[in-house]
């Protein structure tokens, strides 16, 4: 008990420093990894980062974040998205830094703004994007740009004969001489046709039966 009471008496003649806000807002420090404000940089031409892919509104845990695009057509007769409104709700944000660090074009960021005391809820609903704001182009390189575009016409090159090899003649061994011997068909003698047997030569051959 005597230690404590003595922590407590110690601590009754230290230094104060207890800040008096809000009179002193003019020396006020808050450190800049403060969250408190989102809020989308335009700048001097009203141009904006953002390109309506809506990965921040998928990472929001809270659904604090609503991005409405719409469609438009280029000079090139082209479809294009854009941003239409760009809506957050500071009453249901919980300040956890995921649409910033997962915006691929850094678009928005938080502040440390921390004063965003209203009467009303609806007031804690904003816009981010700025009226009759645009994406902001991208800047070409300047060394890229210098460079001529290539012509379509095709670069004909030259074609150059290479040199011709000296001829290697290969001595072949004489091939050996083939007999080929004719193919002769055998063809059957026609038979012989046997005398029909008259009437004169049977009566010979009865009366002399010797001569058969």
């Amino acid at each position: 008990m005597l230690i404590g009471m003595s922590v407590t008496w110690k601590e009754l003649w230290t230094k104060k420093v207890t800040m008096q806000y809000p009179e002193n807002r003019d020396t006020l420090v808050i450190s800049d990894r403060w969250r408190a404000k989102l809020v989308m940089p335009h700048d001097e031409n009203n141009e904006h980062a953002c390109t309506a892919c809506g990965i921040c509104q998928m990472n929001c845990p809270n659904g604090t974040i609503k991005v409405v695009s719409k469609m438009i057509e280029t000079e090139e007769g082209k479809q294009k998205k854009i941003l239409d409104k760009h809506i957050w709700d500071n009453g249901l944000c919980t300040f956890c830094n995921l649409c910033v660090l997962s915006c691929p074009s850094n678009a928005i960021i938080f502040t440390n703004e921390f004063e965003n005391a209203v009467f009303t809820r609806e007031v804690l609903i904003q816009k981010l994007n700025k009226e009759g704001s645009k994406l902001r182009e991208k800047k070409k390189d300047p060394l890229t740009a210098k460079i001529a575009p290539a012509s379509k016409e095709p670069i004909t090159v030259p074609k150059t004969e290479a040199p011709k090899e000296p001829a290697i003649v290969k001595e072949t061994a004489p091939k050996e001489a083939v007999i080929i011997e004719p193919v002769v068909k055998k063809v059957a003698a026609p038979e012989k046709e046997m005398p029909k047997a008259t009437d004169e030569t049977t009566e010979k051959s009865a009366n002399n039966p010797t001569s058969i």
